[in-house]
């Protein structure tokens, strides 16, 4: 059967993924849900040297250690920085890589690349006072309005590393670049920063389109579907 990677976005942890991590094992997938460096409960390890390679090494060293191969590879958000730098050290792993309402950045890119400038100024003018980390928005920003599903995910957002935002990616391996894309834009609400990836990917080959009608957040407002999805890649 398939082994699953899902690689949690800014602010989140691998807790995020509780509710769509049973589905896929109960079709009899493994799944791997790593929590990044200085995020969920790996917080304690948040410094201002964590940065975009440091998720990318927590990723890849998973994949390796693990031994893991044919990985259907999910980054939700900023998981797509992630995953794209995975993609580069570890194509060979690698069968399917998804970017669930995701940046996908071009070589050279950094996060802070892809947001609209007053956006990317409040981000960075917010980590300066804030120790080199980013508060996390209100949990209503990611889509998510549920008053279970908001007591489940606002005390586990915790301040996301600045570093991250600001590293850019590489993307020159040409195994990496013919690996199989898809792309799951969360439409009800749409966050907004995700909107422009939608023609790009819808007219660039080697990439599936697909959409989901929830916010952002659509492994907490939407699992069921959301694993029904990435089982059909399976």
């Amino acid at each position: 059967m398939g082994t699953y990677v899902l690689v949690h976005g800014a602010w989140h942890g691998g807790w995020c993924w509780r509710r769509v991590t049973p589905l896929l094992q109960a079709a009899g997938h493994s799944v791997f849900t790593p929590t990044l460096t200085g995020l969920g409960e790996r917080a304690h390890l948040a410094s201002p040297e964590v940065d975009l390679n440091t998720h990318v090494s927590d990723v890849v060293n998973l994949l390796e250690c693990e031994e893991l191969q044919d990985v259907i590879l999910v980054g939700h958000s900023y998981g797509g920085m992630v995953i794209t730098g995975v993609s580069e050290r570890a194509a060979a792993r690698l069968k399917h890589v998804v970017y669930l309402d995701a940046f996908i950045p071009r070589d050279g890119q950094a996060l802070a690349d892809l947001l609209a400038p007053q956006f990317r100024d409040d981000l960075l003018q917010q980590a300066q006072s804030g120790g080199g980390r980013i508060p996390p928005f209100p949990v209503e920003r990611y889509g998510v309005f549920a008053a279970a599903d908001v007591a489940w995910v606002a005390p586990k957002l915790v301040p996301h590393p600045v570093k991250t935002l600001t590293t850019p990616v590489a993307l020159k391996q040409p195994q990496a670049l013919a690996l199989p894309k898809t792309y799951v834009y969360c439409n009800a609400p749409a966050m907004g920063p995700f909107d422009q990836f939608v023609e790009q990917v819808q007219t660039t080959p080697g990439w599936q389109y697909r959409e989901l009608a929830t916010g952002h957040d659509a492994m907490v407002t939407m699992p069921r579907e959301l694993a029904e999805l990435l089982l059909k890649l399976a």
